[in-house]
């Protein structure tokens, strides 16, 4: 029996919503990663991109668990010498809640072209409205 490898042609691609209002951060991450990937596709090929896009809304009322608010920092380098900065999550959920999910959900993919290429699939907004209508999105809906 030969493995199964996915063509272009084979690939379809369909619109989902994850609303993260009271989820946690990491839960939230996971399962976007996992769709865009496309690892709950019976043809998934780990060398393609096979994903189907994802919007996330709610971003701002995304939970984090613990004292990770306040102890949970942000690093940021310029690329000159001392030029290290550090931002709370308190303070970064409060200037862009969208960069918190955009930078957990990129994280979990490949570090390569191909990630790169998934990671531009995902849609994160910050309220509960999105401009993507037209895709016709399915609310993906998960047990946590």
């Amino acid at each position: 029996m030969n493995t199964f490898m996915a063509k272009p042609t084979d690939i379809e691609r369909n619109w989902y919503v994850i609303d993260a209002s009271d989820k946690p951060l990491g839960r939230v991450a996971t399962e976007a990663a996992r769709i865009l990937r496309g690892k709950h596709k019976p043809i998934f090929t780990p060398h393609m991109d096979t994903g189907d896009f994802i919007i996330i809304i709610n971003a701002e009322k995304v939970l984090l668990t613990g004292n990770k608010l306040k102890q949970k920092k942000y690093y940021h380098h310029s690329g000159y010498p001392g030029g290290l900065r550090e931002t709370a999550y308190s303070d970064l959920m409060v200037k862009k809640p969208t960069l918190v999910l955009e930078k957990a959900v990129k994280g979990m993919l490949p570090h390569n072209r191909l990630g790169r290429a998934t990671a531009k699939k995902l849609k994160v907004y910050a309220g509960g409205e999105h401009p993507h209508a037209a895709q016709q999105p399915q609310i993906w809906e998960w047990d946590l």
